[in-house]
């Protein structure tokens, strides 16, 4: 898309991303800032702040540091440095005193040490290693966002919502969201035992796994059916967008007239990337209008995205599927898609992430910075969904499909001595093998994923809605022929 491209040359340097996987802090929208932040002025020491009657806290005047807290804050650290067990150098304090104070502010929000940007610049090149699971905390415990396809957290049978409490039998309660990550990260090959808490099971889970290099394929694709595509979005990588349009022109080449009778979209379990891939993969499906939009305090927290005027898609009927664990990036494609009334959305509600992250290095060590929550984001209806997720509109809980045990039936094609049709068949015997094969695959997979099954069922009834829309017929008027009239 040269929307991305045009992004880049507009901001230089600079680039728009979600932080994902086993990064630091989770899913986050995140505006990477290479330039230099301009300082801020000096704060004057305010020792006498006017105090709020009825909550009895100082009124913070804009430009002064209340002098009280700073007191108390020199107090804490040199009775830790007196009292505390063990010594504890002053780079240590102020450090965790950094981070505290960022990770005050809201779970997105941290403190990044050089190997944390390495972690960052990993995760959205698509290739670390690890487990392969999108982590948050939640209560002092690890929380799965989602598993990624493919990797040994999904093999294993991990799901977005379980809840780590130990790893390797020592208790996560305390760490972290950094030291439990760092943990989990390891050679490839070596082994690692992780408990869990999942809800409906009333005893913690075991799960003893290999850790890997995770190489995350971002975009993957198969037929459904003759004239069905589907499309799985795993995690939005830099260059996603592209790799979208390239893999919609593939599924639209293998079908016998070159076009498409619908599309299903999968973001299920997608916790979000880059954020020009988001714009990247939406501009593929719409031709005109807002994409998303951010809002905050400072001015380069202001950006808005639009849509080039091609689609690449050719309108095909869409369906995009969401869940729980779809959020950020997903949800600024769910968003936008349902905002045009490009797709009909179906699943279950999506996460809620709606933050957008600038990182910024620090001035005095640029191998340092800071993940600081500067601007919401807005779909094109102006919608935050911050903390509310993205509602489908079409509710569809997981489940499985079943099939009833039917009685054995025959047809005219069983019987003997039946009558050929006359068609002809120049198929081989290979090809027939082949497509046999496949279609078995799939019936396989819509028997497990209910989710997919119904949304496969919406397309169709999409495209006969299409195919049997009859326009309304012109009314001809016949002309009318004088009448005689007898005396």
């Amino acid at each position: 898309m040269n929307l991305i491209f045009n992004l880049h040359r507009l901001i230089k340097a600079s680039a728009l991303v979600l932080a994902t996987g086993l990064a630091f802090n989770g899913w986050a929208d995140t505006a990477v800032q290479e330039e230099q932040t301009p300082k801020a002025p000096a704060a004057e020491i305010n020792s006498q702040s006017p105090v709020d009657k009825d909550t009895g806290h100082g009124e913070q005047p804009r430009g002064k540091l209340p002098l009280d807290e700073l007191r108390a804050f020199t107090e804490v650290m040199e009775r830790i440095k007196k009292a505390y067990v063990e010594e504890v150098d002053d780079r240590t304090l102020l450090e965790n005193a950094i981070q505290g104070m960022l990770s005050g502010l809201d779970p997105h929000s941290a403190y990044l040490k050089p190997d944390d940007f390495k972690e960052l610049e990993e995760n959205t090149s698509g290739e670390f290693g690890g487990l392969g699971i999108e982590v948050g905390m939640e209560d002092g415990f690890i929380k799965v966002v989602s598993p990624i396809d493919d990797t040994p957290a999904a093999k294993a049978g991990i799901q977005a919502g379980d809840l780590i409490i130990k790893l390797d039998d020592v208790s996560v309660k305390g760490m972290s969201l950094g030291e439990s990550v760092d943990k989990m990260r390891g050679k490839a090959g070596s082994p690692i035992k992780l408990t869990i808490v999942r809800e409906g099971v009333e005893k913690p889970l075991e799960i003893a796994l290999d850790r890997a290099v995770i190489r995350v394929q971002s975009v993957r694709a198969r037929h459904l059916e003759p004239g069905y595509g589907y499309i799985r979005v795993s995690q939005f990588q830099a260059d996603t967008g592209h790799e979208l349009v390239d893999t919609l022109k593939e599924l639209k080449q293998a079908q016998k007239d070159g076009k498409l009778n619908g599309l299903v979209l999968d973001l299920r379990n997608n916790p979000g990337g880059v954020l020009q891939a988001a714009v990247g993969v939406t501009d593929a499906f719409i031709s005109e209008g807002l994409i998303v939009y951010t809002k905050g305090r400072i001015p380069n927290s202001e950006l808005r995205f639009s849509a080039s005027v091609d689609d690449p898609s050719e309108g095909v009927p869409l369906v995009v599927l969401i869940n729980g664990g779809s959020a950020s990036a997903s949800e600024i494609v769910a968003g936008a898609l349902q905002d045009h009334k490009r797709a009909v959305l179906m699943g279950t509600e999506s996460f809620g992430k709606g933050s957008v992250q600038t990182v910024l290095p620090l001035s005095v060590d640029a191998a340092k910075g800071l993940k600081l929550t500067t601007a919401l984001y807005y779909t094109p209806n102006g919608r935050s969904i911050q903390a509310e997720g993205i509602k489908p509109d079409i509710l569809v809980q997981r489940a499985k499909v079943t099939p009833i045990d039917a009685p054995q039936q025959y047809k005219e094609a069983d019987l003997q001595r039946h009558l050929s049709n006359g068609n002809k068949d120049d198929v081989s015997n290979s090809k027939k093998a082949r497509a046999s094969k496949a279609e078995k695959e799939v019936a396989e997979l819509l028997a497990q994923d209910y989710q997919l099954n119904q949304a496969l069922n919406v397309l169709k009834g999409m495209h006969i809605n299409a195919i049997t829309a009859v326009k309304p017929k012109e009314k001809k008027t016949a002309a009318l022929k004088p009448m005689k009239t007898t005396p």
